[in-house]
């Protein structure tokens, strides 16, 4: 079977081996003639970005490259980006990277025109309706982990550098005008980000299946992410050159940020705060909190996770899916406590407070309470 296609959900999307080619086209589709690259410090002197500044060369467009973003990026990183991006008169954003370099490129495209704070935009209400969506410039989004599913989401999450909370910053047209979804790119991840962003979007799937709200269709892609990431993330993670392995990784990336229009919930109320004070890797922290996360969860999800369990091959039903959850993590070097990143039990007042007020909190399907949030946290730390 060829793992090539050309896709138009949620947005136009080509993705295969090698496609990293056909970046001037869709530069040119989206009508952009300036662009400006926007990674992270990590990847900017790497070989897959180098070569991809070449083909930019190559086709005329310049390569200007911004890679001044941090892990978690934050409103300093995105005011530094936007400066750039109106010094050098860029017409688009070419998003390069993982969740950081596609967030905060997203963000450099959606504020580079706007005369508000960022945090006017966030995903609150009908706040997006504050934004000239006419100043939006075009996005492209160039995949380089397979993990966040940012190529495919109409958001990004920047982190306020003065209060360390993580805001979600939401508008339509922040959703990138075409996906390079280019395997290749992934082969140089090293184990602990394979195994990280896999577990993201393992968490992405999990929560979207767990998640009360009605969408059918993101029901059915989360189960089939779920499975992707269950057959091929233990190939990728042993050998990373299997491009098999990373197509299908990169694929479950893309369909759990798809499924998670349905919501997300506990898993990513917990991280967020994390991610935001202890600076921890995203999708590690979340594949610590997901255990505890599905006991809290378990009489409102038990039966929908007995059916997928079937269909993932799992025995035992929900709890062979718990019991698997553990083993899967194990065998990816997942750590079982947040103590053994640096996290400590001292704030958790604090991080359960902003747990509370992340908006992953409504698609939980028990209800957060200080009470059980408390528990989850000192039962993950």
């Amino acid at each position: 079977m060829s793992l090539v296609g050309n896709w138009s959900y949620p947005t136009a999307i080509k993705f295969g081996a090698g496609r990293i080619s056909e970046l001037p086209g869709a530069c040119a589709d989206a009508g952009i003639t300036r662009p400006l690259l926007v990674t992270d410090r990590g990847l900017a002197d790497l070989p897959i970005t180098a070569s991809t500044l070449g083909i930019m060369r190559a086709a005329g467009l310049g390569a200007a490259i911004f890679a001044d973003v941090d892990p978690n990026p934050n409103e300093k990183n995105l005011a530094a980006g936007v400066t750039a991006y109106n010094a050098g008169g860029h017409d688009g954003v070419i998003a390069f990277g993982g969740g950081s370099g596609l967030d905060l490129g997203k963000m450099v495209a959606f504020m580079a025109g706007q005369t508000r704070p960022v945090w006017d935009f966030e995903d609150i209400g009908d706040w997006w309706t504050r934004a000239d969506a006419n100043a939006i410039a075009p996005i492209i989004a160039v995949p380089t982990t397979a993990g966040t599913g940012s190529e495919v989401g109409r958001a990004s999450v920047i982190t306020n550098s003065e209060t360390h909370v993580k805001k979600i910053i939401f508008h339509p047209k922040v959703l990138p005008t075409a996906v390079i979804c280019d395997p290749e790119l992934t082969v140089g991840m090293p184990k602990f980000i394979t195994a990280g962003t896999g577990l993201d979007a393992f968490a992405h799937c999990v929560e979207a299946f767990s998640s009360p709200h009605y969408h059918p269709m993101s029901q059915g892609i989360a189960l089939e992410g779920m499975r992707l990431v269950k057959e091929y993330l233990p190939r990728a993670y042993a050998d990373g050159t299997d491009i098999e392995a990373r197509a299908n990784m990169m694929s479950a990336a893309a369909m759990g940020a798809t499924a998670f229009q349905k919501g997300l919930g506990a898993i990513h109320a917990l991280s967020h705060p994390v991610g935001a004070v202890y600076n921890t890797h995203h999708g590690t922290t979340n594949a610590v909190c997901m255990l505890a996360v599905l006991e809290l969860n378990a009489p409102e999800i038990a039966a929908r996770f007995d059916m997928a369990a079937a269909y993932l091959g799992i025995d035992g039903g929900f709890d062979g899916f718990r019991a698997f959850v553990q083993a899967f993590n194990d065998s990816l070097g997942i750590p079982r406590k947040l103590s053994d990143m640096g996290v400590g039990a001292d704030r958790i007042s604090e991080l359960t407070a902003m747990a509370l007020e992340d908006p992953s909190c409504g698609g939980n399907p028990v209800t957060l309470t200080a009470e059980n949030v408390s528990a989850l946290f000192r039962a993950v730390i």
